[in-house]
């Protein structure tokens, strides 16, 4: 077997971020280009037609990643249904149409009423399946997509859920980064994006686990796959992968974990 990355490798599974990836990022912005450029098209379908199954691998919602791989026009006709880890690995779905296979979820109270100590104006949101969102005050344009409901937090957080996002706009990252770290935020997974972003998941669920479930059901193995990502929440996904590719404007953690 050749060695992921050695001369004559090929990934059998291609695993992509979107957000500063796939798209590019906002200059100044938490948002994306909803385009895909051209060479990014032409290289995602070149491994497409090469037989390497095409996985997005993202934070955004099911409804927020469907788009893209109709950007990428994937998959085409008469081919089987794309894989797709949405949440940050916490909702596993097929596509199209939309059929999610798998969901992990987690009591987000404790977490959340310690988070909203130390940032009392932080908006919070939670998903609303094949809707958008339910939050408790919009967040900055162009964040979010879908619709959205103003809902109190107490209501948000009252169930399970597979994922909460936390934003606090007056706030930095790095603030978010110590927040963390102070806080532990036990029974909970967290990840800080690229602003004062905070994602909260269950337990040991990362891009990574939820790309394991995909290999797993594809029949394959970690080393089969070569991964792409730019962000803190890339990090699990680029380390478990055979080949694990940061991109140019990553953040150094995620730079150095990188192969």
């Amino acid at each position: 077997m050749t060695a992921p990355g050695a001369e004559g490798w090929k990934p059998r599974v291609v695993a992509l971020d979107i957000d500063g990836t796939l798209l590019k990022w906002i200059e100044g912005q938490g948002a994306t280009h909803e385009e895909v450029a051209p060479a990014v098209y032409d290289a995602v379908n070149r491994a497409y037609a090469e037989g390497a199954h095409i996985v997005l691998a993202s934070g955004r919602s099911p409804h927020g990643m469907t788009r893209v791989a109709d950007l990428l026009d994937l998959p085409r006709d008469g081919d089987e249904r794309l894989w797709i880890v949405a949440s940050n690995g916490s909702v596993i779905l097929r596509y199209p149409p939309v059929d999610v296979v798998h969901e992990e979820t987690f009591d987000a109270r404790e977490a959340v009423h310690a988070i909203l100590e130390r940032h009392p104006s932080a908006l919070v949101a939670v998903e609303e399946r094949g809707v958008g969102y339910r939050l408790n005050d919009h967040f900055p344009p162009g964040e979010l997509t879908g619709d959205m409901i103003v809902t109190p937090v107490e209501e948000l957080v009252a169930q399970p859920v597979s994922r909460v996002i936390i934003r606090d706009p007056a706030s930095t990252a790095e603030d978010f980064v110590q927040l963390g770290r102070e806080l532990g935020l036990h029974g909970t997974s967290y990840v800080v994006g690229w602003t004062a972003w905070l994602d909260l998941a269950p337990v040991g669920v990362s891009k990574a686990s939820g790309l394991s479930y995909v290999v797993d059901q594809l029949g394959l193995e970690p080393s089969d796959v070569l991964a792409i990502g730019d962000g803190r929440n890339d990090i699990e996904m680029l380390e478990w992968a055979g080949r694990g590719v940061a991109m140019g404007q990553s953040p150094d953690e995620v730079k150095e974990i990188a192969d």
